[in-house]
């Protein structure tokens, strides 16, 4: 009788055997480049022989490569949706600095909890990248209403010319009208989203990573709408105004024609 291994197993007609190893606390990515380095420092395979990484470690390198490819069609379709809402690349792109804004503070939540990026950290962002955008957009969207108010007050003599005071009045306007629901959504997202991260049961060590940069994005996103966003748009709005191109929306003219 000889000793030897229970099974025997083979994958695409050659033999195979699994070696097992765990993390123990560590991140996944730094563990596999300590591993592939020591490995390829120390070990020597005879002819024949090959070895490759598999497992979660598999997983993850396949579902990092999609992410890297998602990423950037997010960002490149939420721009263009933003330019159909708005008629204009430069308010677009002052809404989309809602990103960075919200990038910061789930940045910030991760390494407050000590998290490790996962795929379900960076579909916590994308999510955060969605709810950021949304509140720019109808902070602008009020910001506009007041302005056009005026300016079409303007168009049938009912005031004399538009000046800055007119776009600073317009401004605080929108502002105070977006307030309180502005900070109705971060409380009511805040009140569904928190409660997670107390949770223990099946699923929660997914859910946990995937809500964190949630909740740090949308403190950081709300700053820059309630507070960023309206000084981009008096300074848009004024350089407008000096080159005698401040006119209605074409946001405004759309929304009409579909009432």
């Amino acid at each position: 009788i000889l000793t030897g291994p229970p099974m025997i197993s083979s994958e695409n007609g050659m033999l195979r055997s699994i070696v097992f190893m765990n993390t123990r606390g560590r991140d996944m990515g730094s563990v596999m480049e300590d591993a592939k380095e020591v490995i390829s420092e120390n070990l020597k395979l005879p002819a024949g022989y090959s070895y490759t990484w598999s497992g979660q470690y598999e997983s993850k390198e396949r579902a990092q490569k999609t992410i890297q490819f998602i990423m950037p069609a997010v960002f490149l379709l939420i721009f263009v949706l933003l330019y159909f809402t708005l008629k204009d690349y430069l308010e677009a792109a002052v809404v989309m600095l809602s990103v960075p804004f919200a990038l910061i503070g789930g940045m910030y939540m991760i390494y407050i909890l000590d998290y490790n990026f996962s795929v379900a950290v960076w579909v916590g962002f994308i999510a955060l990248y969605g709810i950021a955008v949304e509140t720019g957009v109808v902070m602008v969207v009020y910001f506009h209403e007041a302005l056009d108010k005026r300016l079409r007050e303007f168009e049938k003599g009912k005031r004399g010319s538009i000046t800055n005071q007119d776009i600073y009045e317009s401004t605080i306007e929108g502002s105070v009208l977006r307030l309180r629901p502005k900070l109705m959504t971060v409380g009511t997202s805040m009140v569904g989203l928190i409660p997670v991260m107390w949770a223990t049961g099946a699923g929660s060590d997914v859910m946990k990573p995937l809500t964190a940069p949630m909740i740090g994005g949308l403190l950081t996103s709300a700053i820059h709408v309630l507070v960023v966003t309206p000084i981009l748009f008096a300074y848009m709005k004024e350089h407008a105004l000096k080159k005698n191109k401040l006119k209605v929306s074409k946001m405004a003219d759309w929304m009409k024609e579909g009432d």
